[in-house]
């Protein structure tokens, strides 16, 4: 990890046991398959969204593991990569939700660089292998990264969306922060009630009603 101000608040992990043997496991796994994000992109999101400027997190499961999708956000791809289905619904529901047409990209950086922390539980994953570096140690580090924006003295809207998601709940102090949930917005479960579930109005509400500036969600065009 280069030098952030999540540094110091998640240095200690970088000590403990679990945290050698993870780097061991993602080093083996690189070196005999391939391995997605690129080792530069794992901490992404930790770059890109600052502990201070933190308003919002976004909680994730795996990287997409298909070619040159993954760069350390969730659900979010690289510029020239068409959106996957789960982020289509998720465009849609911002259509639906702010009258915020899709953009003709799937990146999130515009997000991410708002306060809009868009972390995955697990940050590696083996290229077309979903899951494959779950219970390796990478979700003990991003307990970690959820606990520490829970102790943020400013409010914050955590999205948890779907089950695996929801369980994170327990982490989160739920007396100053607001929890959106709602079900995951794969196309297996997106007609389940993530279509109508207003997630984008509903953080903007919380924010303005916590005296924190709201998140413009129009994604700016690329190219």
């Amino acid at each position: 990890m280069t030098t952030t101000d999540w540094n110091p608040i998640l240095r200690s992990e970088l000590a403990k046991p679990y945290w050698s043997e993870l780097q061991q496991f993602v080093h083996a796994e690189r070196s005999a398959h391939e391995v997605f994000p690129p080792h530069d992109d794992v901490f992404a999101a930790l770059h890109l969204t600052p502990f201070a400027s933190v308003k919002v997190l976004l909680l994730g499961q795996d990287p997409y593991h298909g070619p040159g999708q993954a760069h350390g956000l969730c659900f979010s791809v690289r510029p020239g990569v068409p959106p996957p289905p789960s982020l289509r619904n998720v465009y849609a529901e911002l259509e639906s939700d702010l009258g915020i047409e899709a953009p003709n990209h799937g990146h999130l950086t515009h997000w991410a660089e708002q306060g809009v922390l868009l972390l995955n539980t697990t940050l590696t994953v083996r290229s077309g292998s979903a899951g494959s570096h779950q219970g390796k140690g990478w979700e003990t580090f991003t307990d970690e990264v959820i606990k520490a924006v829970s102790a943020k003295d400013e409010p914050v809207a955590f999205v948890l969306w779907g089950a695996a998601a929801g369980k994170k709940e327990d982490l989160i102090d739920t007396d100053r922060h607001a929890i959106v949930q709602a079900p995951h917005p794969s196309p297996l479960s997106a007609h389940r009630g993530f279509f109508g579930s207003r997630p984008f109005s509903t953080i903007n509400a919380f924010l303005d009603d916590a005296g924190r500036a709201p998140i413009d969600w129009a994604l700016p065009a690329i190219g």
